[in-house]
């Protein structure tokens, strides 16, 4: 029940706890990026894709290398992998420390991307020696041998690919390898049964890459980890581009030279620690307004001024700031441009956009302002699943890997509809549809009377239906919502409106936040005769129920004129 998503950048290893009937990623202390971090930004339980590998090894690293041995027991260390890589090659990166091999691997196994002494190491000896290095970590961590894996890749991947990962984990002894493809994992991931075909379009945007994919889910094909891919676009634009494009601006604001592959050693140094710098404020302003970047030039770099009065130098960045650096850098022109050559090749085939059921995003970059309204936009929000871009290719393949991805499908969000307190006039907002829902549910699946609150003093005439969706922390998930401004928060952040559970006990009012989703147009009924402010008495009862398409249908009752005012009529579409 063990899987690994290999990426490019970041490396995740879920497995499915039976006890939970859940996925659980396993965090990796020594080489993870954050051990116990709880910033869900920071992706803490990931495994940077990097390696150092050593050139003079000790008797039990140089026998653990003999093959016999190799698949059957973890003698010595060969290579530091994943954080303590990087921290070890952040100054001045050592001929043996390699990154992005993974893309390599799919084209050029052979290919050279690292030096030991005046040995090449290729593609393919990196990539085996990540491998090794990460079962040992999962060994001495979990005291458990991975003999059983699933392992997630590219959509596009050859069977030569496919042939270079099997033999690399072979060597290490995992006994049985299955794949599945990462579209594929991320739909389980994100919850899409297998009990019916439907399309989906995959935004994998991560630190090195962009690839977009328009997929077909057969339930037959999921069921073999596998999916038909009907168009795909991609473009060498990820995180790692978006920090360079940020350093660049901000070196020119303070007027300092703009590090480069061509420049000395001393700008090169600072030019590396620069960019984490960058990619520290870039993260920072998903969420904050507001960040301040802190160069930490050279002292040559120093200004007279700056010296004389003893200055750290500083520049404060704002949000729209980086918003309008990726609008002018060309970033939100490129992600239409994927997407349009996609659905431009879909239209050949007779699927138009309205036919995408599903737009799956997956990978850090999807967390950049401005990228999740682009999708919202154009295939609504009822379609665009997002909360979990680190995860859920992981989560997936561990729930693929525990042959339990056939579920149905379910309700994600807390869905309420808004009344007002009779005596406060305040806004109440009472669940409808918990999250967890399996749908479809019986019309009324919620059923309640209601008495109009005359919140101006005055006969009610008219009845308005606003409905909202509640994002809410669940124990310790990690997740993403977008507010109808397409404003990334954490759940579990800040303080949201109260929201009322059906007993009209609170909920979540600390962690929520809350979205409506008509109140530009809601739902309108009328009331005849109007409804007097100082009537107390039940005058509507109310039901709701979700459809096999996912819509919340909605039944209103006049108990006075003895009269519907709908009857399972959709009001919104539910994600």
């Amino acid at each position: 029940m063990w899987a690994i998503d290999f990426g490019s950048t970041n490396t995740g290893i879920a497995r499915w706890n039976r006890a939970e009937g859940r996925p659980r990623m396993v965090e990796l202390p020594n080489v993870c990026r954050r051990p116990g971090g709880a910033d869900h930004l920071e992706a803490p339980t990931l495994v940077p894709s990097a390696v150092e590998a050593f050139e003079n090894l000790d008797f039990w690293s140089k026998a653990g290398k003999w093959r016999p041995l190799a698949s059957r027991v973890f003698w010595g260390r060969q290579g530091f992998i994943g954080r303590r890589a990087h921290e070890r090659n952040t100054d001045i990166p050592q001929p043996s420390f390699a990154i992005d091999f993974k893309v390599v691997l799919g084209q050029s196994p052979l290919r050279t991307v690292a030096r030991l002494g005046r040995k090449p190491l290729s593609a393919r000896e990196v990539v085996r020696l990540f491998f090794r290095e990460l079962l040992r970590e999962v060994r001495e961590t979990t005291g458990e041998r991975i003999r059983d894996l699933v392992l997630t890749t590219p959509v596009d991947a050859y069977e030569s690919y496919r042939a270079e990962m099997m033999e690399a984990l072979k060597l290490v002894g995992v006994k049985r390898v299955r794949f599945v493809d990462e579209p594929v994992a991320a739909a389980i991931g994100y919850g899409l049964g297998l009990k019916q075909n439907r399309l989906a379009l995959v935004v994998d945007f991560g630190g090195g890459t962009l690839d977009i994919a328009l997929v077909s889910l057969a339930a037959k094909e999921m069921e073999q980890g596998t999916c038909r891919v009907i168009a795909k676009a991609g473009r060498p634009l990820g995180g790692r581009v978006v920090d360079d494009w940020l350093l660049d601006d901000l070196c020119r604001q303070l007027k300092y030279p703009v590090p480069s592959a061509r420049s000395g050693e001393t700008l090169a140094q600072w030019g590396r620690m620069m960019r984490s710098e960058a990619c520290r404020l870039k993260e920072a302003l998903f969420f904050e307004d507001e960040q301040v970047f802190f160069p930490m030039p050279p002292d040559e770099f120093h200004r007279f001024e700056e010296r004389v009065r003893g200055e750290t130098p500083h520049i404060r960045v704002t949000k729209d700031e980086l918003r309008m650096l990726l609008e002018e850098r060309g970033l939100y022109r490129t992600l239409e441009a994927c997407t349009n050559e996609v659905m431009e090749r879909a239209a050949q085939e007779g699927i138009t956009e309205q036919a995408v059921e599903d737009v799956l995003m997956v990978g850090g970059s999807t967390l950049l302002p401005g990228v999740y309204p682009i999708f919202e936009k154009r295939f609504g929000r009822d379609v665009v699943r997002a909360w979990q871009p680190f995860e859920a290719v992981a989560f997936g393949a561990s729930a693929y890997a525990a042959d339990v991805s056939a579920q149905s499908d379910y309700i994600v969000h807390d869905y309420a509809f808004v009344t007002h307190d009779l005596e406060t006039h305040e806004k109440q907002y009472s669940v409808i549809i918990p999250q967890g829902t399996r749908f479809p549910t019986q019309m009324d699946f919620w059923k309640r009377p209601l008495v109009p609150t005359c919140s101006l003093g005055t006969p009610e005439t008219i009845f308005k239906l606003v409905i909202c969706e509640v994002g809410k922390k669940y124990g310790d998930e990690r997740k993403f919502i977008w507010d109808k401004d397409g404003q990334l928060h954490k759940l579990g952040g800040a303080a949201a409106p109260a929201v009322t559970n059906e007993k009209g006990g609170e909920s979540g009012g600390d962690d929520g936040v809350v979205i409506p989703l008509n109140d530009a147009n809601p739902t309108l009924g009328y009331l005849r005769p109007p409804h007097p402010p100082g009537d107390r008495k039940p005058r509507l009862e109310i039901a709701f129920g979700v459809n096999a398409e996912r819509w919340l249908c909605a039944t209103v009752y006049d108990l006075r004129s003895k009269k519907y005012m709908m009857r399972e009529q959709p009001v919104v579409r539910l994600l």
